[in-house]
């Protein structure tokens, strides 16, 4: 697995240091986001001297390189997940059980051309996160 995310690294034009991709591994491992702290809670025993503010300027670059993806929580917490999914789509993000699973369609070239025909501007790029509770979690009951 570690050839994969050295291989993402280097497609993004970043270095493949130990501690990226320990966060790579940590991410890779987890079918949920995971806030800097869990993530620097379970890789501190693997670095001596691994501070949080590396896990989070880490988490920041390797998010703005698209490598790993940002969960913006209406918690106004940051969150990251590493998704497989290199092909354009959004996520749904459970907010019981923090799941995240891909959404394959866009629909935001709609979108764009209302932006271009109202105000004659051009939208350039886009973020789409559907927060929600999953299926499994409302069969399941849990607190919405």
């Amino acid at each position: 697995m570690e050839h994969q995310h050295v291989t993402a690294l280097k497609e993004a034009g970043m270095k493949a240091t130990p501690k990226r991709l320990a966060i790579l591994e940590a991410l890779n491992g987890l079918s949920c986001y995971a806030s800097p702290e869990e993530l620097w809670k379970q890789l501190r025993a693997r670095f001596d001297r691994l501070g949080l503010p590396t896990v989070y300027r880490n988490l920041e670059e390797l998010a703005e390189s698209g490598v790993i993806t940002k969960v913006i929580h209406p918690n106004r917490q940051l969150y990251y997940y590493f998704c497989h999914n290199r092909d354009h789509h959004h996520h749904f993000v459970c907010l019981s059980c923090r799941k995240v699973e891909d959404v394959p369609s866009c629909g935001i070239e709609a979108m764009a051309e209302v932006v271009q025909q109202q105000s004659g501007g051009r939208v350039l790029s886009h973020i789409l996160q559907l927060n929600g509770v999953c299926g499994s979690c409302l069969r399941s009951g849990a607190p919405q």
